[in-house]
This record gives C-alpha cells, sequence and structure tokens, in this order.
C-alpha cells in the first residue's frame, strides 16, 4: 500500500430496511463481504461522491448480520427502530483500508489501478486507466491514449502483468482488441 492509498474504501451501499426492528438491506461493494459483514465490524457512513465518509455521522457497530439475496441483512448497535434505519437509507459504508483483509497474491484494490499505464508485452503503450467498470462476466479497464479510448477486459488471459509499485500493466490483447 503506497502513501497515495485512501484512509477508507466503500464497502457496501444501504438499499433500504428491513422490517421493523432496524434491520438494514446492504449491496455489499467488496470482494470479501463475510470479513466485511460480520459481528463486531465497526463502518463508517458517508454519501457515494466522498473519498471519506462523513466526520459528523457516528461510526457503526455490527451487531448481527446474514447473507439475503443479493446482499445482507445488518442489524446496528443503537439501531432498534426502523424509524431510525430509515435515515440511513442510500448512504455507503465506508471501512479502513488498513482494517480491510490483506490481498492475496495477484488482487488489486481498483483505487489503484486507476491513472496506471497499460502497454503491450511487445512495449507498445496504450494509455493509462481512467476508469475500472464492474460488469459481468469480465470487469473493463477504460484505457485512454493519446489518439483513442479503449476498454480491456480485466481477464487472466489479456492481463500478463500488474506492477502496483511502477504502475504499470501489461497486457496480451486478443487480434482486433485495440483495433475497435
Amino acid at each position: 500500500m503506497g502513501r497515495e492509498d485512501p484512509r477508507f474504501l466503500v464497502v457496501g451501499h444501504i438499499n433500504k430496511s428491513h422490517g421493523i426492528k432496524g434491520e438494514l438491506f446492504v449491496s455489499p461493494l467488496t470482494d470479501h463481504p463475510e470479513g466485511v459483514y460480520a459481528p463486531g465490524v465497526v463502518l463508517r457512513l458517508g454519501d457515494a461522491d466522498a473519498d471519506e465518509p462523513d466526520p459528523d455521522l457516528p461510526p457503526l457497530r455490527i451487531e448481527a448480520a446474514r447473507p439475503h439475496r443479493q446482499g445482507y441483512l445488518v442489524a446496528f448497535g443503537g439501531l432498534q427502530e426502523r424509524s431510525q434505519s430509515d435515515l440511513l437509507r442510500g448512504r455507503y459504508l465506508f471501512r479502513e483500508t488498513e482494517a480491510l483483509e490483506p490481498l492475496a497474491e495477484g488482487e488489486v484494490f481498483y483505487h489503484q489501478l486507476l491513472g496506471m499505464s497499460v502497454e503491450t508485452k511487445g512495449g507498445v503503450y496504450v494509455g493509462e486507466i481512467t476508469e475500472v467498470y464492474e460488469l459481468s462476466p469480465a470487469h473493463m479497464l477504460d484505457v485512454r491514449g493519446p489518439d483513442r479510448e479503449v476498454l480491456v477486459p480485466f481477464l487472466k488471459d489479456i492481463i500478463v502483468d500488474v506492477d502496483t509499485d511502477a504502475r504499470r500493466i501489461v497486457i496480451d490483447p486478443p487480434d482486433g482488441l485495440l483495433d475497435l
């Protein structure tokens, strides 16, 4: 983790209240939700366009969490009724970066990809990553070069090397990918 890494990362979005006892339905925005949505974990609240949680909003400690549909039903300490949980609808949940599960070999946080240069394994400069789109079946890297923009699938067959220290990604594009 370099010094430009953020102190907090978004790990979820509060969709709506669930039931009458203050539970919230949360969409996880992390690859390791089981480590985030667990009793005792402390999360902070913020807005979508913020890099950090709102310092005026109190931290929330998870009392209970269980998988539900495409997300989690979460009970936070201090929220015992729906009228309280309704006030949090639409907010984003942040967690301290240091508290997140360490990355496995070959894994990278998406914020680390932004601004990285992309080149082919033959050494041809393609551009810089300006955005990461979380799509299915593959996440896409928006790469802007000097005279064009290309979308590169984040797949192990295409991504040869991710060097976070050198801020460079090496790709082996299939025929035609860079011609689009």
